[in-house]
């Protein structure tokens, strides 16, 4: 888990613009909010390795995932391809990849880091 969260708080960093569409029109500093969630990701990378902080970070993780999964449906609905940055992605198609693999993420954080 903490690889794949490195790898995906780098997207954070090179594919900012498409990821700052992802965020409803409402939510001001969308830039710094998505750097903000690498840094965050890149943390909890870190904790989920350090034995005193595994379970806690393990918590804060799901607990984050389940905070995103609403931008990820809001990327659906406008069909927002986040690596090309444009609005011509699956739309709500990308639902039926994404709502699983979050599901997936959950559970193998709550099996490696809490559960253990």
């Amino acid at each position: 888990m903490s690889v794949m969260l490195m790898f995906t708080a780098m997207g954070h960093f090179v594919l900012t613009k498409g990821m700052t569409m992802m965020i409803p029109k409402f939510v001001p500093f969308k830039e710094v909010f998505v750097h903000l969630t690498g840094i965050f990701e890149i943390l909890l990378a870190v904790g989920l390795l350090i034995p005193k902080l595994k379970t806690t970070s393990g918590w804060a993780l799901i607990i984050f995932l389940l905070f995103m999964l609403p931008t990820n449906v809001y990327a659906s609905i406008h069909n927002v391809n986040y690596q090309k940055g444009t609005f011509d992605g699956n739309g709500l198609a990308y639902l039926w990849f994404r709502i699983p693999l979050q599901i997936l993420f959950v559970v193998w954080t709550y099996l490696s880091s809490i559960l253990v």
